[in-house]
This record gives structure tokens, sequence and C-alpha cells, in this order.
């Protein structure tokens, strides 16, 4: 078992990847039998003495839900009991039906909070959530580095967190765990159709009787998992797209996907720990504006999805960049929630400049808002 410790007041709390023993073939069932192989009893809890509970989503506008009666079933099977509360799974269209068909029992958002051994949570747990947790377990994304007061809180408690968000994602035994990635593929997926609903052309050029339709110009800023799968959808749907990372690493990955990979006038290599990007000097940011001014003049559509780990979002599009955009141009920023790579985003809001661009903020905003949750889920 790999585990991050962050040291506080000389204490510990720990946050546990999910995943077996690195040194072990990874097994991926749960196992249900009462003694050992050599007839004695193993240790630990057996699962039927464990409950498991999931609490709606109290985040503003958060439609996503912790467990889906397909998983709920699955941790219902090895002899878990499974607590879900009153109409948890409601937005993302999970009745408590079908919770009570897998196998779980519906009760109120106290009862979560007081009899489950296991709490499982999308949205790190408010500081009255983690005060009703107290020293049982947590599986949630938690953002350490950003919620240090909720850290040593619930390190204060003694209590138990896995935090989904630090599982190392470059290790491929843990891509299985790996719940960042899986939402960021939804959201460049998410981000293109939202994309071309607002703008006013076919992404794909045609060639008619009465005249020759130019394809749309698609730029990504940022080739993780949310760009990659932004330039992946944008060029299915035709378009002609460009994408520019700090990491030169992902040029080979854009251009396997047949997007042309942009390079600014100075060498420096981005690329940081755990697959994530790294801040990058004054004089690389120079140069990068000055190539990416002249992009906003050709582009149609502009898809933001850099992130620095526990860092705000680096400002890559400016104000007056958007303004040399044309008229109907379309800008989805997917790092809004931490502040924005666009500087014209406003947070959870589309909105229309002067000019007559279109402006989309936040994953949250287009792909829990408009339809996605379900697959979120």
């Amino acid at each position: 078992m790999i585990t991050v410790r962050l040291a506080v007041n000389k204490r510990q709390i720990q946050f546990r990847s999910a995943y077996s023993n690195l040194q072990r073939p990874c097994v991926r069932t749960l196992a249900t039998s009462t003694s050992g192989n050599d007839g004695t009893k193993p240790k630990g809890t057996s699962y039927k003495h464990l409950t498991i509970g999931v609490p709606k989503e109290t985040f503003p506008l958060e439609k996503r839900v912790a467990a889906t009666p397909e998983s709920v079933s699955k941790l219902v099977q090895p002899g878990f009991n499974v607590q879900i509360e009153n109409d948890a799974g409601l937005a993302s269209h999970f009745s408590n039906v079908d919770y009570e068909k897998a196998g779980a029992k519906i009760v109120s958002n106290e009862e979560i909070w007081k009899n489950s051994d296991i709490v499982m949570k999308l949205r790190p747990p408010t500081m009255e959530e983690a005060a009703k947790l107290g020293d049982k377990t947590l599986i949630s994304f938690i953002y350490p580095a950003q919620n240090k007061e909720l850290v040593k809180q619930l390190q204060d408690q003694n209590a138990t967190v896995f935090a989904m968000d630090c599982i190392p994602r470059t290790l491929s035994r843990g891509q299985t765990y790996d719940a960042l990635s899986s939402q960021a593929n939804i959201s460049g997926y998410r981000a293109v159709i939202e994309a071309s609903n607002h703008f006013g052309r076919f992404f794909a050029g045609q060639m008619t009787a009465a005249g020759k339709v130019p394809p749309a110009k698609v730029l990504v800023l940022g080739t993780g998992v949310a760009g990659l799968a932004a330039i992946q959808t944008a060029k299915n749907m035709g378009a002609v797209v460009r994408a520019f990372d700090v990491r030169p690493v992902t040029k080979e990955q854009v251009e396997a996907m047949g997007g042309q990979f942009l390079e600014v006038d100075y060498k420096e290599d981005g690329s940081g720990s755990g697959g994530y990007a790294k801040e990058m000097s004054k004089e690389w940011h120079a140069a990068a504006a000055r190539m990416l001014s002249k992009q906003c003049e050709e582009v149609d559509i502009i898809i933001t999805t850099a992130l620095i780990p526990g860092k705000p979002a680096p400002r890559m599009i400016t104000k007056e960049m958007v303004a040399k955009m044309k008229p109907g141009s379309v800008t989805v920023d997917l790092a809004a929630e931490t502040g924005g790579n666009v500087e014209t985003t406003v947070k959870d809001q589309c909105i229309t400049t002067d000019n007559g661009e279109y402006i989309l903020s936040s994953h949250y905003y287009f792909c829990l808002f408009q339809g996605m949750f379900w697959q979120f889920a």
C-alpha cells in the first residue's frame, strides 16, 4: 500500500492510494473468504460488519453522486452494507428504486454520517460534514494543498482518508483508480460539444454547389487528458485543430491525433511531476503571449485546460487577445474553478463580449449542468 503522509503538528493524516501493494499482482476482485490459506482467521473486519454510506453532494450546482446502482451492486455482492442518502442520485437520473434494486438501503443524511463505517463522496467534505465523520473512513477528493484547515480537522479526529486526487496518475496500476483523468476526459469531450453549439458554422469544411465552407479552426491550450479528449473530438467533427502545451513531450501525442503542435520561440521545458505542468519563466510567458496573440486572430474556437496542482490556473489568454478574435468566436475555459486561463472568464457562466465572442467557463457549467452528469457518475 503506497501512503502519502502530510505532517501537521507532529501528527499525521494518511492519504492512501486505493490500490494493492505494488510488489504484488493487482487483484481487482473482492475476497469473501473467512479464513486464510493456512486455515487461520484473517485480520480485520468482515465485509458484512462494514457499512458504506453515500451522502448527497451539497456543493452548489453539483449533480454527481459518488456511487451508481451498478457500483453499489458490486459492493453488496461480497457482503458490504450500503446506505444511500434519500435522492442522492436523482440529479444523475438514478432513483431511490434503482439503488434499492441494487441492494442499498435508502436513509437520511443524519443516518449516513452516524451509521456508516466508510463514507464515499465526490467533493471534499465541509467542516461540518468532517465533524460528523469523526474517526471513521472517508473516500473522496480532498485537494490537501487547497484545504489545509480541512486536513488538520480530519487529522485531529484521527480520521482515515483515501484522497482520490492523490493517487499517482503515472503508475499503470494506479490508472484504474484515476478518477481525475476519467472526469477530465469527459470534460474535454463536452467542451467541444458546447463550443459547437454556440459556434455559428459547421466544424467540417464543405464543398457545395452554392460555394465552399471552410472548416472551423480550434485551438486547444493544455494537452493533458482533457486537452487530448478535446483534440480528438474536434478532429472527429472535421475541424482544423491546433494545440499548445508547455511540455514538449506532448507534441507526439497531439500529432498522433491529427493536431498541429504549436511551439514558442523560447526553449524551456515545462514538464512537472505527476504528468502536470510547472510554472514557467517570465521570458517564456512573453514569447508565448506573442504566439498566442497571433493565434487568436486566426482561430474560431479556443478551449483551455491548463492547470498547476495546488496553485491558481495560469493566465494564458488576456482580454486584449480575446478582443482580437472574430465576432462569433467561442472560448471554453475548463480551468475556471481555479481562476481560469482566459482573463474574460466568469466562473460558471456563459457571457458574450462586446466584440461578440461567447465565453463559456468551467467544466462543471457545461458538463454537469448541461447533461453529462450521468456519464460522470
